[in-house]
């Protein structure tokens, strides 16, 4: 009995020695710890690093407290729709994202994504300390990582707000503003946020662009196997670049699927299905081919948006790209290339080329629905290979307009003050006055024959009596952009303005002639919505009285005559009343030809971007050619109906 209660004695002391050991290098070891961190902080202060933490936490706070849900919004993907409803162009930038709200997102790709990219999401607040362990641990037992140690939301904070730079101050950042982050926004927005962001490889961001990238399809109609194929990508889209290392991209994808298993998301049966199911990529061949409609619709568009949302022109330019619109348009698709063949075609025998390889001989037309006041077509040059439709002449180009511009300015204006279409004028050449262009002088004739016969010196003695001032004025009210002080003169009645006048401008004012003297101010857009369908814009162009209705239907009865009598005899549309007038500037510079029938208005220019004569060039050849061509094909299928009904 002794002996044992000595053994037991001896054994507590044993035990109490080495309690009192273990407690003594415990000690030593959190003493150690402590002077280590000490230490650390010491080193950290003097050497700067405690306050750049510091600073880099204020910076955090002051990304948030600026943030909003337009950071996470931007760069959509945009719309164009032509007047019948087909998509026509899509507006794209450097990310081209197309935006799915949360409850858009399929559950298997949101669940695919924590399950490799971030188990413990909901569970953390933005920074996960357990999920770096696990990396490590993985790296080391694996000699692989089988999940990054970033949290999505750091994911979301380093895509958004920071770079990709790999740097200590870089990360520290990340790790304030994803817990800034998850303070101000909740778990299911930064899911969203970031499924719709993240980077799927080849110019695809966003699940729903990935889909339609690779599968061409939409993100709700992908199957479990290439769901979790897609959610593969980001993790490095170099090295998973499904077009490029398929093999590779089929490897992660699997892993995603066993630990959606292990998770419990899936069913061992699903897993088994999506495993052995063969991913075949089908890439989006969605093409589009850019008319000089799309440079004028982006346009238009962008004062639409200026109008809606009160932001300067470059702001609205940029949000066109990035916003994620639906833009509906008046253009059909089908009438803009009648009119581009139609300028192709007729002046395909010219092929001169300038110093910079553009066709020397260009033109620029407007088709404009007379119903309705919007554009259906535009073209600003000839087509041609390597030539991008960017500069569009139809309303980027000013020039003379000739004898185009008499009736808008002086005999619309004449007819309101007392004249009428068998006024007697006297067409004869003034010591200080005008030519005609024949050389030839009639004595006392009719308006409706000095309109017809495009006679200068009549033009210009009305203009005399009716005032540059006035004449002038009914260009402004029709909103003509580049009227000089140096207009203010009387060659401004043969057209003579220092500028100019573009197409779009010369078809619009001889539409408000066609329409009873309202004039509207052209556009082509109907619509414009986000991609939920929301309202943005439903641009309402000012219609304004520019001419009286009676001046105007005088003007129209006596410009049909320049169809049939005067120069542009022979050149109506058949079986369809139709009128309209030439216009030719001084050595032949510049051709014009605008006319319209009841349907439609047509203003067609003709001429060299360095301005220069030709002998061949006037308004009753290459410009007429082109408009009768272009509006007999136009009208094939219309019924016959009376100007001025």
């Amino acid at each position: 009995m002794r002996k044992s209660s000595v053994k037991k004695t001896a054994g507590k002391k044993t035990r109490k020695k080495k309690k009192d050991m273990g407690s003594f290098f415990f000690r030593v070891t959190q003493a150690a710890m402590l002077f280590i961190i000490i230490g650390a902080c010491v080193i950290f202060y003097r050497t700067g690093y405690i306050q750049t933490v510091l600073l880099l936490r204020r910076e955090a706070q002051a990304v948030m407290e600026n943030s909003s849900i337009e950071d996470f919004q931007a760069d959509q993907r945009g719309e164009v729709y032509d007047t019948n409803g087909s998509l026509i162009a899509l507006l794209k930038n450097d990310k081209n994202i197309i935006y799915l709200p949360g409850d858009e997102i399929p559950e298997q790709v949101k669940n695919a994504f924590i399950s490799i990219e971030d188990k413990r999401f909901y569970k953390h607040h933005g920074f996960d300390p357990f999920a770096i362990l696990r990396a490590v641990q993985s790296l080391i037992s694996k000699n692989s990582i089988t999940q990054g140690g970033s949290t999505i939301t750091q994911q979301l904070a380093r895509n958004i707000y920071l770079t990709h730079t790999v740097k200590w101050e870089r990360k520290v950042e990340e790790i304030f503003i994803a817990i800034a982050l998850e303070e101000k926004y909740s778990k299911e927005d930064i899911l969203e946020f970031y499924i719709n962001n993240i980077y799927f490889s080849n110019g695809y961001y966003g699940i729903q662009a990935a889909s339609q990238g690779y599968f061409s399809k939409d993100a709700d109609e992908l199957t479990l196997s290439e769901t979790a194929f897609l959610c593969a990508i980001p993790n490095s889209p170099g090295s998973y670049d499904p077009l490029v290392h398929m093999e590779k991209t089929l490897k992660r994808r699997d892993l995603i699927l066993q630990n959606m298993l292990d998770e419990k998301l899936i069913s061992e049966e699903e897993c088994r299905q999506a495993l052995a199911e063969t991913v075949t990529l089908n890439p989006s061949k969605i093409t589009f081919t850019r008319t000089w409609a799309h440079t004028y619709i982006y346009e238009c568009a962008t004062r639409a948006l200026m109008e809606a949302t009160g932001q300067d022109y470059d702001t609205c330019r940029s949000m066109l790209y990035t916003g994620g619109y639906r833009v509906y348009t008046s253009i059909n698709m089908d009438t803009q290339e009648a009119l581009q063949n139609t300028i192709d075609d007729e002046l395909s025998n010219y092929n001169t080329l300038n110093r910079n390889g553009t066709y020397a001989l260009q033109a620029s037309a407007v088709c404009i629905d007379n119903e309705s006041g919007l554009v259906t077509a535009i073209v600003g040059g000839r087509t041609q290979e390597g030539i991008l439709p960017e500069y569009n002449r139809a309303y980027m180009s000013f020039r003379q307009p000739g004898s185009s511009i008499k009736p808008l300015i002086v005999y619309i204006p004449a007819l309101e003050h007392g004249y009428t279409a068998s006024s007697t004028v006297v067409d004869s050449k003034e010591e200080d006055g005008p030519e005609n262009s024949s050389g030839r002088y009639a004595g006392s004739i009719s308006l409706r024959t000095a309109v017809e016969q495009s006679k200068n010196t009549v033009a210009y003695k009305l203009f005399r009596e009716l005032t540059p001032e006035v004449g002038l004025s009914y260009l402004l009210n029709m909103d003509f952009s580049s009227i000089e002080t140096e207009d203010y003169t009387l060659s401004s009645a043969l057209g003579g303005l220092t500028t100019g006048a573009s197409s779009l401008e010369m078809t619009a004012a001889y539409a408000a002639v066609a329409n009873e003297g309202i004039y509207r101010q052209p556009t082509c857009i109907t619509m414009i919505t986000d991609m939920q369908g929301n309202i943005i814009s439903i641009p309402e162009p000012e219609e304004r009285q520019v001419y009286e209705t009676d001046a105007a239907h005088e003007m129209t009865n006596i410009l049909e005559g320049v169809l049939t009598r005067g120069t542009a005899r022979g050149n109506g549309i058949p079986d369809m009343p139709c009128a309209g007038k030439t216009g030719t500037t001084n050595d032949n510079i510049d051709g014009w030809f605008v006319g319209y029938s009841a349907y439609y208005t047509t203003g067609v220019w003709v001429g060299f971007d360095s301005p220069r004569g030709n002998s061949a060039l006037s308004g009753s050849t290459y410009p007429v050619n082109i408009w009768r061509a272009f509006m007999t094909g136009l009208h094939d299928d219309l019924t016959s109906k009376p100007l001025n009904d």
